[in-house]
């Protein structure tokens, strides 16, 4: 019996259009390589900063020591000037906190205002309010520091947190209302046959469906409150109420000598938390977009 032979092999035509595909493509993997090596080579650069001497981190080409320290990081259980490390982190992450809160339920409520109810001069409003995200922050900065000094606001955590609570935070408004006009109408219709107001339809029906919205508020205003220098530098003047990103400003003495490796090793540090906050729930918001914020 015999038995036909199968020619796997690919047919001269293929093997012409491989060769031809192949130094694009090569091209393209080495280009994207090299993008990659220079987008990491800061953080790689950092992370080997942080077990560098200080007098070695500036003018050093290598991004590896030969004999890495842990000094950096063990030197920081021992404060900067007579302040715990932990203070800085406890402060921002009170204000962090408490700029998620505030921004969720005050955005989210005037945001449900815009969205879902009507009333006279909703659009004015509105337009007026998308039209404060082209203020300058620097423009506000004065008038808003000479009202909280006369209302004895200053050295307190007021000034940071207030505007937080009042939605003022325009961005994060209209992300919410172009997400809530978006839910299906007839959700809202069978919530008021049954008898539900504002109040309950607000709670029970649109938060729950927003969830991606308010999730991905609460991300980005983590991190902004985290990373906030501006404020804390113009409304804090006591070290003990500092937040991490003036922490980070005090390894700079009044000489201007600066401590590179310890400020670098907080530097890691302070990432940790948003890092963590961002992991704890990226998966929220990817399950909501995936559902787009519906399910039946």
């Amino acid at each position: 019996m015999s038995a036909q032979a199968t020619d796997i092999t690919p047919a001269p035509s293929s093997k012409g259009a491989l060769r031809r595909r192949l130094p694009g493509s090569l091209a393209w993997h080495l280009g994207s390589l090299a993008i990659l090596a220079v987008i990491l080579y800061p953080v790689v650069w950092v992370v080997g900063g942080s077990f560098k001497k200080s007098e070695d981190i500036v003018g050093s080409l290598d991004l590896f020591p030969a004999d890495p320290i842990v000094d950096n990081y063990t030197s920081l259980t021992d404060g900067i000037a007579d302040i715990s490390i932990s203070t800085f982190f406890v402060n921002s992450l009170l204000l962090a906190v408490g700029s998620v809160v505030g921004i969720l339920i005050s955005c989210s409520l005037t945001a449900y205002a815009f969205a879902k109810i009507r009333f006279a001069g909703r659009n004015l409003l509105f337009t007026l309010m998308i039209g404060t995200l082209l203020l300058p922050y620097h423009v506000l900065l004065i008038p808003q520091y000479v009202l909280f000094r006369n209302m004895d606001m200053i050295n307190t955590y007021t000034p940071l947190l207030l505007g937080k609570y009042l939605a003022t935070e325009a961005f994060f408004v209209f992300l919410m209302v172009q997400f809530m006009r978006n839910l299906p109408k007839e959700l809202d219709e069978a919530a008021r046959l049954d008898g539900c107001g504002h109040v309950r339809i607000y709670w029970s029906i649109v938060l729950p469906l927003c969830r991606p919205a308010l999730i991905t508020s609460a991300i980005f205003t983590f991190i902004n409150a985290w990373n906030d220098f501006m404020g804390p530098l113009i409304y804090l003047n006591e070290p003990g109420k500092y937040t991490v990103s003036l922490g980070l400003k005090m390894f700079v003495d009044q000489e201007g000598l600066a401590n590179y490796g310890g400020m670098i090793a907080m530097s890691l540090v302070a990432l940790l938390p948003v890092l963590a906050f961002f992991l704890a729930f990226q998966r929220y918001l990817i399950d909501g977009m995936a559902t787009s914020g519906l399910k039946g």
